[in-house]
Parts: structure tokens; sequence; C-alpha cells
């Protein structure tokens, strides 16, 4: 009796990593998908800016302040096209 539990702990124990390591993984590639959209977002803020591209609209550049930035880290590509929008809007944010 004593070895048969102790396979079932062992088995357990082995279901558990799995279970885990299946959940890091998950959260692993949701963290890396983020950081890379972060990344896009704030280089499309750059991108803008570097090559003056509201000037097009007749608007001065976007400027660099901690809400747009945060913007644009948190929410990515569509952050960074939200700040655009609003600004070509004439709302500042």
């Amino acid at each position: 009796m004593g070895k048969q539990m102790s396979l079932i702990g062992i088995a357990l124990l082995i279901l558990v990593i799995i279970i885990f390591l299946a959940v890091a993984m998950f959260v692993v590639k949701n963290v890396v998908h983020l950081i890379i959209n972060a990344i896009i977002g704030l280089v499309t803020l750059f991108i803008v800016n570097f090559f003056h591209l509201m000037q097009y609209a007749g608007k001065p550049d976007i400027g660099y302040d901690v809400i747009t930035i945060l913007i644009c880290a948190i929410a990515g590509l569509p952050g960074a096209i939200l700040v655009i929008v609003l600004a070509l809007l004439g709302i500042t944010v």
C-alpha cells in the first residue's frame, strides 16, 4: 500500500509540474507579445515625429510626455494610432 501511495504522489507531482509549465509558457508568450506591441507603438510615435509627418496635416509634432509615452507603451500600436488621431483632431493628451 505504501508503494502505491508514493507512485500516486510522484504521478501527481509530475502532473502539477506539467500544468505549472504550461501556465508559465502561456504567460511568457503573452508578455513577449505585449512587449513587442509596446515597442512597435513607441517606434511608430518616434517615426511620426522624426519624419515630421504631422506637418503634412498642418499640425505640430506630437510631444513626448509621460501620458503619451504611457499610452503608446501600454496600448502599443493602437495607442500610437489613438494619440496620432487625437493630435490630428487638435486634442492634446
